[in-house]
């Protein structure tokens, strides 16, 4: 623990020491060692100290910086180190009095500022590091998006990305080195995107337009937003489940037989702060639900390949659990064993045997146990008549 704080991280704009507070001024002349990517070293060209320019992967900069704890070090961060920023990176690994930070405007409050866009209204994504199906949860004819993104390639791969979902007509404002002498902004559809010149750093708002279509926000997505070879909860199922299930902000799932993913998919859609982890012993399968993620925007979807209960040990423990498949006297006591007090439990059944399993489970441990029949309307001759589905047996508890 230290008496005042040895590092300061300082929010630097494209405007450099013009736009820095006299605070951030004040550290920067003090500091011994000043850390940043080269770029922000750049728009400080008369430092007195010394300059360490930060490497590239990000990562491998933190021990480095963490060697002169003690000494007065400034972190050079873009804009605001809090919002996609590198912030959280080097605090996580400090004490709270370690640090001070001394933020300027974001890029997503430049870009704001500029189009007159209201900021609370608009969705904001870091995908300078991230897939480009990050936006997906996000898109909806009408609505807006600020994306901060890798370079001017990735630009022209977010255009594409937007034809191919039928949004070709979208427009973007591609805004390059905001705030500073370098400052451009151009605005074209998806689908006349042709620039080869755009300079970084770069943001593009989307104003999204076209026909393509939008992800609904309720659980029980249609079965067609997912890749699968039958082996995949059902829509009215699957709503009954996540309702079951009942995701809450920065909780944990664990998918057990999660077969194209879409429990843990539709769990991790709930807000962007939930986790899940799937559990599934064949590989094809493995495949296509880290594919399904990805194109739904969740590919922070962890999938352990492997079969339940053996792969569960090690794991982070969860808050709720699906038991889509697999099911067994001994997963059951295995999650008992392993798993705390309070979790939540679900489990769909469909065969006969593992119905009388889970009447068993649910005179011994409690819970509710729900049959849900469904039927379909289709053809009978020249009318109509209802075709039943499989029953479902769901059993909820909490371990």
């Amino acid at each position: 623990m230290t008496d005042t704080p040895w590092l300061t991280i300082v929010g630097i704009g494209e405007d450099g020491a013009a736009g820095l507070s006299a605070s951030a001024r004040s550290a920067i002349a003090e500091a011994e060692i000043v850390f940043g990517a080269s770029r922000h070293l750049a728009l400080l060209p008369n430092l007195k100290s010394e300059a360490v320019a930060w490497p590239v992967p990000f990562e491998n900069g933190l021990d480095q910086l963490l060697v002169h704890r003690g000494r007065r070090v400034v972190m050079l961060a873009s804009g605001d180190p809090f919002w996609f920023g590198a912030g959280t990176s080097i605090t996580r690994r400090l004490s709270a009095d370690e640090w001070v930070a001394l933020a300027s405007p974001s890029t997503f409050s430049l870009a704001a500022a500029r189009l007159g866009w209201a900021l609370e209204d608009t969705a904001c994504v870091g995908l300078h590091a991230a897939p480009l199906t990050r936006l997906r949860p996000h898109i909806a004819v009408g609505r807006r998006a600020i994306a901060l993104v890798r370079d001017g390639d990735a630009v022209a791969e977010l255009a594409r990305y937007l034809r191919d979902l039928g949004l070709g007509a979208s427009h973007l404002h591609i805004l390059e080195a905001l705030g500073g002498p370098r400052e451009r902004i151009r605005e074209v559809t998806a689908d006349a995107m042709t620039f080869v010149d755009v300079a970084h750093p770069v943001a593009v708002a989307i104003a999204f337009v076209g026909h393509g279509a939008t992800l609904p926000r309720a659980s029980g997505l249609s079965d067609d937003w997912f890749a699968h070879d039958g082996q995949v909860t059902k829509r009215p199922i699957r709503a009954l489940t996540l309702s079951a299930l009942a995701p809450k902000p920065g909780e944990m799932l664990w998918d057990i037989g999660a077969g194209s993913g879409s429990i843990g998919i539709e769990w991790l859609l709930s807000h962007a702060s939930t986790q899940a982890i799937a559990f599934e012993a064949d590989p094809v399968r493995v495949a296509r639900a880290a594919t399904n993620a990805a194109a739904l925007g969740v590919d922070r979807l962890r999938i352990v390949q492997g079969s339940a209960p053996g792969a569960l040990k090690g794991q982070d423990l969860p808050d709720a659990i699906f038991v889509g498949g697999g099911l067994t006297d001994a997963l059951l006591d295995a999650l008992w064993t392993l798993v705390g007090t309070g979790t939540r439990l679900v489990v769909n059944a469909v065969t006969l045997e593992s119905e009388a399993l889970l009447a068993r489970w649910h005179e011994a441990k409690g819970g509710t146990l729900l049959r849900i029949e469904l039927s379909d309307a289709v053809p009978l001759g020249t009318r109509r008549g209802w075709r039943a589905r499989y029953p479902v047996v769901q059993w909820c508890v909490a371990l």
